[in-house]
């Protein structure tokens, strides 16, 4: 009785959410997402904004062009196109295509909040809760990967391996950034001595990825191709470290910015695996998912306002107790004031009379950093003192 009670208060919550984003969101649904209104009001979607740009509103195929494909993975391309299919043409089409995909969304929401229970059930109302969450929920077309990614971790940590990887294969299909998952599990695998399962894990996940993506390598490859291009022709973008010190004019890639990115992310790891391989116990996936993908945020070119809906689960995942609250909401603020900094920074470049000077957006992108670094040791220190002291007395007593 306890157990449908907590389930349906969670559902309510994640339900409010998704209302409450959807309000946020109203005052470009009712001026049909006009500029600069999008910008200065901090309603900004992809959902409207790709209906159109990738022809999506003449049910055009996502992956059928090399030069205006969508410029996302295969599942979420699906998704674009299918919801186009349904959409009512018209003068409202963009309405109605925002208003199908806002559906989905929210049940989306309410599915990862009722996983999320079930992990870190002490917390289990947070997720909805969380204002950075549903500032950002109707932005694109996340949700679909997040949803999978925490699937991924819950079976992970029920030891149902099998289904893990392919769930995890699934969700790499759908947005990239699950891959860096594979960095920690492969880890764990390696401590408890089990490299075969390693191998089998990144294998199936791998192969589960391959088999989505092998009919559009084969129909629609330039299509297809396209995201993985504008990935790597992309320069510093919005909201990454690297824009923010070249803004500061303190940085300048010289067209080296992929290679420093990967650096960036590979000495991050590096340093995480030898934190890892310190704590006296092996760690449960869900609590050091957050570290991992927190460090691919911040070595990444580019980092959308929606990135939050990656990290939030993850972040309340990785928190042991009521002490690392007070941290969860330091970062949450960070987030949030970084949301409507972006906005408004945009807002200056299209006929807006006022917005956010660059120096300013800088600056508050290198404190949603430092907020991020600030969470990350919180809950990484938090974590490694009570089995450090225990792996030193059982050692004493040894």
């Amino acid at each position: 009785m306890r157990l449908k009670f907590t389930s349906k208060a969670v559902i309510l919550l994640a339900l409010a959410a998704s209302l409450l984003s959807f309000v946020k969101f109203d005052h470009c649904y009712k001026t049909n997402w006009a500029s600069p209104d999008v910008y200065v009001h901090a309603c900004y979607s992809d959902l409207p904004a790709l209906f159109g740009a990738r022809d999506l509103i003449h049910h055009t195929w996502a992956y059928s062009s090399s030069l205006n494909a969508v410029e996302y993975p295969p599942l979420t391309g699906v998704v674009m196109w299918a919801t186009s299919l349904v959409t009512p043409a018209g003068n409202n089409s963009y309405r109605f295509y925002f208003l199908i995909n806002l559906l989905l969304l929210g049940f989306l929401l309410i599915g990862t909040s009722l996983i999320m229970a079930k992990l870190k059930p002490e917390f289990r109302y947070l997720l909805p809760l969380s204002p950075a969450v549903f500032l950002s929920l109707y932005i694109n077309w996340d949700m679909w990967a997040v949803i999978t990614a925490i699937a991924a971790i819950y079976w992970f940590e029920k030891k149902h391996f099998e289904k893990s990887a392919i769930v995890l294969g699934i969700s790499v299909a759908t947005k990239f950034f699950p891959i860096v998952l594979l960095a920690p599990i492969v880890l764990i695998f390696l401590r408890r001595h089990q490299l075969k399962r390693a191998i089998q894990y990144s294998a199936l996940t791998i192969g589960t990825w391959l088999l989505i993506n092998l009919p559009f390598i084969l129909f629609n490859q330039s299509g297809w191709w396209r995201f993985f291009k504008l990935n790597g022709e992309r320069g510093a973008d919005f909201g990454s470290l690297w824009y923010a010190l070249q803004l500061l004019g303190v940085f300048n890639a010289n067209g080296n910015l992929n290679s420093i990115s990967v650096l960036t992310f590979l000495v991050g790891v590096s340093a995480f695996a030898v934190y890892f391989f310190g704590l006296a116990r092996t760690p449960s996936l869900a609590s050091v998912a957050f570290t991992i993908v927190a460090i691919f945020t911040i070595a990444s070119k580019v980092y959308s306002p929606q990135y939050v809906l990656w990290l939030t689960p993850l972040a309340i995942l990785a928190m042991r107790g009521a002490k690392d609250r007070k941290a969860f909401w330091i970062w949450q603020g960070s987030e949030v004031l970084y949301h409507f900094a972006v906005w408004e920074y945009l807002a200056k470049f299209s006929g807006s009379h006022f917005g956010l000077e660059p120096k300013a957006y800088a600056l508050i992108t290198l404190i949603r950093i430092a907020a991020t670094i600030y969470f990350v040791i919180a809950v990484s220190t938090r974590s490694r003192a009570p089995q450090m002291v225990e792996f030193l007395s059982s050692s004493l007593d040894g």
